[in-house]
């Protein structure tokens, strides 16, 4: 039985969408706004305003379309924009700035005022105060949501039921949660996103899109196998390999790393040494670059011709952290991947006490400088790790140098709220907090096979973080920027469940992307979407990427169609594992 205007509850007055401004109900309407005006109301063309919504606003501007359903609450000073609405029972009260296209949902809060708190009055005696509250345009607000005062909400944003806004949201955002938090980027989503909400059952929508996501994955896994050779002697000029050919990135200067990723590349698409080098060859070349007194490996020339120059690096390893630090990485794995080792062990390590460590740690800086400090952390600690795999049985100390002493300053360092290192700054928030915890992490928690203190808070942090819009853009999709994010959602994800339906909303999104962006023949580019050098297709940027497309399979269980596995520096497998006491 449905209720009838003699029963005081009309249809109209519940659901506004459906007035019609040249039925009979305009007359009752015109009637209904004059009061309004008369009040100091300016309301446009083609509004509704139910005649049982308690309007009682010191000013009150409503634009073209907009509408206030049955039973809602409105009071204070308020513009609304044109093709808003405030759905029934809401309550907006307060210094509130809609933009245009606002949808408030039914018994949602808007509170644009406050009580004020001192401690020498009853609070009910002491009045109320406001900052006001900024609604963009293109916003909706679900039902039985709470924004409180202060918070400007961006353009075009969704605030998921029963959300309790207490912060800005940025442009585009999805928000969810008490407190509300930023899940994800509106921009990410596209036809094949994920939709976390869908039912499950027998070969349902989401079991269907998963095993057309797994077939996806074995066709481009295939098609990249079919191409490596292609691609790597791409990239092989004048005797050596460089990250992307000259003629489309210009002229490059001789370096270590783009042999250490053809390595990787060879090593994961086609289970062997790039074609045309023997392994034992790639090892002595790389093996040569090597600083016999401190074991860094500085930048050089790999070719015949580079080699005839004796490598020597006066470079430390903290706290100027050079590409000889990063070639600890790039270099040490190579080498392990063609079944050899660095012919020296990384002595630059062994002259660092743990003083010395925790001195130079303390010194960096963790703010705008998070990225640079964690790839310092990485360097040093795989180092470390490798002179324990590799030269345990010829130091005296089993090759741990300062290792325990960077352990302790990390367990005593880490952020228990945020689970970071790195704190937030004004421009990109978390950007260089969460890259330089993947570089931090990397070498040390998952190299070494050891626990995160504190992944809940760090899941947040970076789910945060990936909403960012700016990573959304052609200049922040980068291999960088994907990786920095997959890999610790993956690693944290190894000890908790923690909103693991979102991170694989997220990781679902970057894993279609992903696989749109390889460039037959060529393999991907650092920064496919951007212009300029970076959107080049080279060694870099497919190395990473295919270890990010591994990541992102893997925490979403499809890696198994990919047919490979990393096994270098995105190694999911620690290098080494510390002894417990009870087993030395």
């Amino acid at each position: 039985m449905h209720p009838s205007a003699a029963d005081g509850v009309r249809r109209i007055d519940f659901l506004p969408w459906e007035y019609d401004p040249t039925s009979p109900e305009a007359e009752a309407q015109a009637a209904r706004q004059q009061e309004l005006v008369a009040a100091g109301a300016q309301i446009g063309d083609g509004v509704f305003i139910a005649p049982n919504a308690a309007v009682f606003c010191d000013r009150l501007t409503i634009g073209d379309r907009s509408y206030v359903a049955a039973l809602a609450y409105v009071t204070g000073d308020l513009t609304i924009g044109a093709d808003c609405s405030i759905n029934p029972y809401a309550v907006v009260r307060g210094e509130i700035r809609m933009g245009d296209g606002v949808r408030i949902g039914a018994h949602s809060s808007i509170l644009g005022f406050n009580h004020r708190m001192s401690v020498d009055l009853p609070i009910h005696q002491q009045g109320t105060w406001s900052k006001g509250i900024t609604l963009g345009d293109d916003v909706w607000i679900g039902s039985n949501a709470t924004i409180l005062d202060g918070v400007t909400v961006g353009d075009h944003v969704i605030i998921g039921a029963s959300a309790v806004v207490t912060k800005d949201v940025p442009d585009w955002a999805v928000v969810a949660g008490n407190p509300a938090r930023v899940i994800r980027d509106r921009r990410t989503e596209t036809q094949d996103s994920p939709d976390v909400d869908e039912p499950r059952g027998p070969r349902g929508a989401g079991e269907s899109r998963t095993a057309d996501l797994a077939t996806d994955l074995q066709s481009f896994a295939q098609r990249a196998r079919d191409q490596a050779g292609d691609l790597l002697a791409r990239c092989f000029e004048d005797g050596r390999f460089v990250d992307r050919p000259s003629a489309l990135a210009g002229p490059l200067e001789p370096a270590v790393r783009p042999w250490a990723d053809a390595v990787e590349v060879a090593d994961l698409l086609l289970d062997a040494a790039p074609p045309g080098f023997e392994a034992a060859d790639l090892i002595r070349r790389l093996a040569a670059r090597q600083d016999p007194a401190t074991g860094l490996i500085p930048a050089g020339d790999l070719s015949d011709r580079g080699l005839e120059r004796a490598p020597t690096s006066d470079e430390p390893l903290l706290p100027t952290d050079g590409s000889a630090s990063y070639h600890i990485l790039s270099v040490g794995y190579a080498v392990r991947l063609l079944g050899g080792r660095l012919p020296h062990p990384v002595r630059a390590v062994r002259v660092l006490s743990d003083r010395d460590v925790v001195r130079a740690l303390d010194a960096r800086d963790w703010g705008a400088g998070a990225w640079g400090s964690g790839a310092a952390v990485d360097a040093l600690a795989t180092a470390c790790a490798l002179n324990i795999a590799d030269f345990s049985a010829e130091l005296d100390d089993g090759g741990t140098g300062p290792l325990y002493g960077l352990l302790g300053w990390l367990s005593a360092r880490a952020n228990p709220a945020t689970g970071m290192w790195g704190a937030p700054q004004p421009a990109r928030r978390w950007l260089q907090a969460v890259n330089g915890f993947y570089r931090l992490t990397r070498g040390s928690y998952a190299q070494l096979g050891l626990p995160l203190p504190y992944p809940e808070a760090a899941i947040d942090t970076v789910l945060e973080h990936a909403a960012d819009p700016h990573l959304a853009t052609p200049e922040g999709y980068t291999a960088c920027n994907v990786l920095d994010i997959v890999h610790p959602l993956w690693l944290a994800a190894q000890q908790t469940g923690h909103r693991r339906a979102e991170g694989a909303a997220w990781a679902q999104a970057q894993l279609r992307r992903a696989l749109r962006s390889w460039s037959d023949g060529a393999g991907f580019a650092f920064a496919p979407a951007s212009d300029g050098a970076d959107a080049v297709a080279g060694l870099q940027g497919t190395e990473m990427w295919l270890s990010i497309v591994w990541l992102l399979a893997d925490y979403l269980g499809l890696a198994d169609a990919l047919g490979y596995r990393p096994r270098g520096v995105h190694n999911p497998d620690p290098l080494v594992r510390l002894a417990p006491v009870d087993e030395r």
